[in-house]
């Protein structure tokens, strides 16, 4: 079986295809799926899915790409994290590739959903682009990483160096791939992919967003996530079934969820 540790069934192309999503899933062995907040005012509709289906998950927080959007407070993710089916914070981190200028709003924000995640020691779900440096740096300051008494998290969609990978890893967070793996173009990502030990890999879609080879081009979602999966198996040499139980395993590890 699979988990789909990263998507957003919540937004409105893949929300009004709901029951099609959730059959896909089941069809392709996906088991359960993390729907991942990106802002405060849809947050509802992120968690009244995780309250509709119970193998369906939420997270809390503020994408670094939404600028103009209700800044969260400390207070108040602790506050909406308090709750069963939110296991995450996030996503949060930097993105310097997107939005230019003065992002010091971008790292302050960043700093709150770490403080957030200590305070509720639910994990964090880290987006970094073109900032892979300031996003290790404020992870170090802010004490994200177990060995700080944070409780890390997840790099998600992970595209970035193997020394920035190892230096997650240092810090207690696991690398999750997306469809973006699969592409012929990703050799970089996918050296990456074949160093890094597989108890410390996640899988994802990132859905409706960068579907895997061979939908390439086609609306993502969480049935998808078995072919990140197949292929991490392909390029490591390994059984298919060990990274689909490996991964799962992390899943249920990291974000402290009981089967």
């Amino acid at each position: 079986m699979y988990i789909d540790s990263h998507c957003h069934i919540n937004f409105p192309e893949l929300a009004a295809r709901m029951p099609e999503i959730l059959a896909k899933m089941a069809d392709n062995q996906v088991t359960h799926a993390l729907c991942v907040s990106v802002d405060l005012p849809d947050f509802p509709q992120v968690l009244a899915l995780a309250e509709q289906y119970p193998h369906i998950y939420a997270s809390v927080g503020v994408h670094p790409d939404y600028e103009d959007t209700p800044e969260p407070s400390v207070e108040q993710l602790v506050q909406l994290a308090d709750h069963k089916k939110i296991i995450a914070i996030g996503e949060t981190g930097l993105d310097y590739f997107r939005l230019t200028g003065d992002l010091e709003w971008q790292r302050e924000r960043f700093r709150t959903h770490i403080k957030a995640s200590r305070i509720t020691r639910k994990p964090l779900i880290i987006h970094t682009r073109a900032a892979s440096e300031d996003t290790i740096r404020i992870m170090r300051e802010e004490g994200a990483g177990t060995e700080a008494g944070g409780v890390a998290g997840v790099m998600h969609c992970f595209t970035e160096s193997l020394e920035v990978a190892r230096a997650a890893i240092e810090m207690g967070f696991y690398i999750s791939f997306s469809g973006i793996v699969t592409f012929k173009s990703a050799k970089d990502l996918q050296a990456v992919a074949l160093e890094l030990p597989l108890d410390r890999i996640l899988i994802e879609t990132d859905s409706p967003y960068l579907a895997p080879m061979p939908h390439r081009g086609k609306m993502n979602e969480p049935g998808f996530v078995a072919h990140v999966g197949e292929y991490i198996a392909k390029l490591k040499g390994i059984p298919v079934e060990q990274v689909a139980q490996q991964t799962t395993d992390n899943f249920f590890k990291l974000f402290n969820v009981v089967r």
